[in-house]
């Protein structure tokens, strides 16, 4: 079965993608975009939170190894600000898991990313109907 052609209603939504290594951020927006995402990103953890605080997302792609508010803060402050805001930790570190899971977030992929299942999460966490609880 192959992923489904992008629509329309992909263009309405907005992903932040915060990663300190531009190589990876820019490859991350392009990916994003090409599926009919609206994507932007932030170099850190304190960018990205001045950055929710200005716009409105609907998903955050979120490295771990920040430099400042590392990763695991900057998902803290942003779910505070947003609570029904979607996100996916990526990660270079090992056992992180555990820690995804005790802070609620919706999925945590190490890399190398899988493109293919990264896509196929984005898709099924921006189509839930139901919002998160806070």
């Amino acid at each position: 079965m192959t992923d489904p052609v992008p629509s329309f209603e992909h263009s309405t939504k907005r992903i932040l993608v915060v990663d300190d290594d531009r190589s990876v951020r820019d490859m991350l927006v392009r990916v994003l975009v090409e599926d009919g995402y609206k994507a932007t990103s932030a170099a850190d953890g304190n960018e990205a939170v001045e950055m929710a605080a200005e716009e409105s997302f609907d998903l955050a792609l979120l490295d771990v190894g920040l430099p400042g508010k590392n990763g695991w803060e900057t998902f803290i402050n942003l779910t505070r600000e947003t609570p029904s805001l979607a996100v996916i930790i990526i990660t270079a570190r090992s056992n992180q898991q555990s820690i995804a899971t005790h802070l609620a977030a919706d999925a945590l992929f190490e890399k190398p990313l899988d493109f293919p299942l990264l896509l196929r999460t984005v898709r099924e966490l921006l189509d839930k109907t139901v919002p998160k609880l806070s």
